[in-house]
């Protein structure tokens, strides 16, 4: 009965947020079509590469002993805390590229131990939830009700720590990013006003978005175990 309750429970939180966000217009797409601004792509392709950038935007922050890779093969930028480690996605055509290494830049520089909690935790929050499956579908777990409870509280403390991090660094990369774009003295200050106003309206949607899709995320693995945990 516990079981059914917090995975009602879950579902309607779910449910809730999705009106709430849905409100907002965030979607995925909305951010890419953004990105997609061929004149503003144009204008920043006078920027140097995107391993230059990452060299003196790092530089600026004081902190250049990180290494950096572009990977052309992936959409995704990441730091990783564990390596210290900067991976650069395939956004060389994208006028966002400026404001996306200078967010993985941002995240090298935030509190070591709350990025490597962050990466520890992350992995052990999520070797849980599949041991947890294991062991529901095996018939395994002696009291369900605990086991489901742990994976929302597991859940609730990954949120708020990966949260804190991707809100800090996208809120501060808009401006570093700004600096950059001006300090380089490349564009006059109409060009760079119009590619900050680009990146206002991606933060716009894509600061609700990440927050959004996080939350769903965790919420997401309490109803797939607790259903397993009602089927079998």
């Amino acid at each position: 009965m516990e079981i059914l309750i917090t995975l009602i429970t879950t579902i309607c939180a779910i449910i809730l947020l999705s009106i709430i966000f849905k409100s907002y217009k965030i979607n995925k797409k909305e951010i890419e079509q953004i990105a997609l601004d061929e004149k503003l792509n144009k204008l920043t392709e006078k920027y140097p590469s995107n391993i230059e950038i990452c060299r003196e935007i790092l530089k600026k922050l004081n902190n250049e002993n990180v290494e950096i890779e572009e990977n052309s093969e992936s959409d995704t930028s990441l730091y990783i805390a564990i390596t210290n480690k900067i991976s650069i996605a395939n956004v060389r055509k994208s006028f966002t590229r400026i404001q996306t290494i200078a967010h993985e830049c941002l995240h090298s520089i935030q509190d070591r131990r709350v990025l490597l909690f962050n990466f520890i935790y992350s992995n052990i929050y999520l070797i849980y939830f599949a041991v947890s499956i294991i062991l529901t579908i095996l018939k395994k777990i002696p009291n369900e009700e605990i086991f489901l409870n742990i994976l929302l509280i597991l859940g609730f403390i990954y949120y708020i720590v990966r949260s804190y991090l991707e809100n800090d660094a996208m809120i501060k990369a808009r401006y570093l990013a700004e600096e950059y774009l001006k300090e380089k003295d490349i564009l006059s200050e109409e060009e760079i006003k119009s590619i900050v106003e680009g990146y206002d309206k991606i933060n716009n949607v894509g600061i609700k978005y990440t927050n959004y899709s996080i939350a769903i995320s965790t919420l997401v693995k309490v109803v797939i175990l607790g259903i397993l945990m009602l089927i079998f």
